[in-house]
């Protein structure tokens, strides 16, 4: 197998028949069953896709017939999703690449931009909802058919808490930032669901401008979750990570023994989480010894740190820079 380090220029001498197609960049891995976890996550994406689509068109057609600005901003919001399903179907595609001489560390990250495609998605709902809900405020055009419309809306939030929580169980057992941030993009499908009921509600009661107003307060918590999901996904795109893991990570590591030093260094890479171990020493421990302190800290990581998947693991001497 064609190591990382092989030079450009013994690439390019290898003739096209011997050159392999790719290789896994992370051989070690401490996860396994990772094309277990591709199977899950993309069985969840195509499920809630239907499921959002059928819920979409119906509200759709019921929104269209009762003019209802809150519950076609909804409609719009749930058919949006199904977009954005797609948008992680393409990155779980991408992200099972192997890595090549020139992406060394493979496609992973593939997930993480299908994520960007995700938030663009939410700030597009949330400009499409303030439209609608303001030029429902200014025409004062009237609503029609509110029963209709609550048991459409009714069935917004049935389906879009169905089908966030099956996302968000599958995205946190295989730790797809993307797939979790799709999560609350159908958890805030149910909020604008139940925003669309109240304003119909409050339609039916005798105040006409209920419907705009719920469509507005919608607008506002699609705002605030975009943000959350915009600064999550840019957050993995420039190796964020939470402070608890680097702070745990240096705990483990100098239980397994006696450094000067130690540096600790963490990002994210699509679903894997990467730990780069420096440690330094005064230079007398033998091979054999630094070896048996890397696998202990390995062993001893993956306990303390269940998300770590893969660990690099230096002994340096102190004096060497």
């Amino acid at each position: 197998m064609l190591q990382a380090w092989r030079s450009h220029n013994e690439w390019e001498r290898m003739s096209g028949r011997d050159r392999p197609e790719g290789w896994d960049p992370f051989p070690n891995r401490i996860v396994t069953n990772e094309s277990q976890d591709r199977r899950l996550a993309k069985r969840a994406v195509s499920i809630s896709a239907l499921g959002l689509l059928v819920t979409g068109l119906l509200e759709l057609v019921v929104a269209l017939f009762a003019h209802s600005a809150g519950l076609l901003g909804d409609a719009l919001h749930n058919l949006s999703d199904v977009s954005t399903s797609l948008a992680v179907f393409v990155g779980l595609r991408y992200s099972k690449r192997l890595a090549t001489s020139k992406f060394t560390y493979g496609w992973e990250r593939a997930e993480d931009l299908a994520g960007l495609a995700i938030a663009v998605m939410i700030w597009i709902s949330a400009i499409a909802a303030a439209y609608l809900s303001i030029n429902k405020l200014i025409s004062h055009s009237p609503t029609h058919d509110i029963a209709f419309g609550i048991a459409a809306s009714a069935i917004g939030i049935i389906g879009n808490q169905v089908v966030a929580r099956y996302k968000l169980k599958v995205g946190r057992k295989i730790q797809s930032a993307t797939l979790i941030a799709d999560a609350q993009h159908s958890w805030l499908d149910a909020l604008s669901s139940a925003g669309a009921m109240a304003g119909l509600i409050g339609v039916g009661l005798g105040f006409a401008p209920a419907d705009a107003i719920a469509g507005l307060i919608v607008t506002a918590f699609i705002c605030h979750v975009g943000y959350e999901v915009t600064s999550e996904i840019i957050g993995h795109l420039m190796d964020s990570v939470d402070a608890e893991i680097t702070t745990k990570a240096i705990e483990v590591v100098s239980s397994c023994g006696s450094f000067d030093s130690i540096a600790i260094r963490a990002r994210w890479i699509g679903r894997t989480l990467l730990l780069e171990v420096d440690c330094y020493s005064d230079g007398s421990l033998t091979l054999n010894e630094c070896d048996s302190i890397r696998l202990l800290g390995e062993e001893r990581l993956a306990e303390a740190i269940p998300e770590v998947r893969v660990v690099h693991w230096r002994s340096l001497a102190s004096n060497q820079s």
